[in-house]
């Protein structure tokens, strides 16, 4: 995708789902999950998870994180008892033991990456842990990259390594109010772009500073395509959820634009009104699983996982999955296979006795 994309659209109903959107005096999602049964396309590798956030997978290994401070290991499709570590987080609603991410050469390193919500002198903060395992267990732990202003309700905390080897990290405001994501010396409301060591690139497009983009309200996934565009989703105030193509310096409008509008901003390339909550989006790349459209995009309000076609726009958006309530995260496995985790434990889902799930789509 080498052209710039502008494809804005305003969905008051989305065909080729079968959803329920609620209004923003009541954003608990719809449906209620339904399946608890696996098939000859899903399987549920591991239950009960307790407010899972994201995933990560290496060979015969993933790696969950759970909001309260816990990562958790399935192998061999079996839910390790022990947690790989236990971090002390923030008690808000949407902080903690956010986003996870491998080092490119983790399995040589074994370096796991977290992003975690924090108070310190009643002040949140969240920072960038570099953890050293072994056999499922910590070795070491230490902050890569500290004092991103935190929030009770928008942190972002979506990390990913990108095919240029550099740490890409979403950041959220740390209100709706606040103005601090137009400001380029505040982390409040960006993409930043780091070294492993948590260091800032040469490279950047701002001297001597992290920031990749600024203008971002609350990022929650991101993925690049074959041509390496990064794609970013972030959610709206209860509407005007937004998918980015993001370029280095650019500015993507947060607060002073809402999708598009303003010829000082980029444009969203999608934008959804009413939200949906997209979550983790992914570009598959895997042969096993043949899909229409290359994006696969989680939904939480909209309690789906889609595929669609950025170019196309949401025409080309359809349900590949649904009928387990929100879902905050998918990726791709060694194998072809998808990887997805529910959110219906968070407390704005309807979770029935086994959740939260780890699913993965086998075709």
């Amino acid at each position: 995708m080498n052209k710039k994309i502008q494809i804005i659209a305003v969905i008051a109903a989305v065909t080729f789902s079968a959803f329920v959107l609620t209004s923003p005096s009541d954003p608990i999602p719809l449906p209620l999950p339904t399946s608890n049964s696996e098939s000859d396309s899903v399987s549920i590798l591991a239950e009960n998870l307790d407010k899972p956030r994201a995933i990560a997978i290496s060979g015969d290994r993933i790696f969950v994180t759970e909001q309260d401070g816990f990562i958790r290991v399935v192998q061999d499709n079996t839910l390790l008892e022990s947690p790989l570590a236990t971090f002390r987080t923030a008690s808000v609603f949407d902080g903690g033991l956010l986003g996870i991410t491998l080092h490119p050469d983790f399995p040589n390193n074994h370096y796991i990456y977290v992003f975690l919500t924090y108070e310190e002198n009643g002040n949140l903060w969240n920072k960038i842990l570099r953890i050293t395992e072994s056999e499922n267990k910590l070795q070491d732990a230490e902050t890569v990259f500290d004092k991103i202003p935190g929030s009770s309700f928008t942190n972002g905390g979506f990390i990913k390594f990108g095919p240029d080897g550099k740490l890409y990290v979403g950041t959220g405001t740390i209100s709706d109010s606040s103005h601090l994501p137009q400001d380029l010396d505040s982390l409040s409301g960006k993409i930043l772009r780091l070294n492993d060591d948590g260091t800032i690139p040469d490279d950047n497009p701002f001297s001597d500073s992290p920031v990749y983009s600024l203008g971002h309200r609350n990022p929650q996934g991101m993925t690049w395509d074959d041509d390496g565009n990064l794609f970013v989703a972030e959610f709206g105030p209860e509407k005007n959820d937004e998918i980015n193509l993001i370029q280095a310096g650019k500015n993507y409008g947060w607060p002073e634009q809402q999708c598009s509008g303003d010829d000082n901003f980029e444009n969203a390339i999608l934008c959804y009104d009413p939200s949906i909550e997209p979550g983790g989006i992914l570009f598959y790349s895997g042969d096993k699983l043949d899909f229409e459209s290359p994006f696969i995009m989680a939904s939480m309000r909209a309690a789906n996982l889609y595929q669609l076609d950025f170019e196309e726009g949401l025409s080309s958006q359809k349900s590949i999955l649904s009928g387990i309530g929100r879902v905050r995260d998918v990726v791709q496995g060694p194998d072809g296979s998808l990887y997805v985790i529910t959110s219906n434990t968070d407390g704005k889902g309807f979770p029935d006795r086994m959740d939260d799930k780890l699913l993965r789509i086998l075709k």
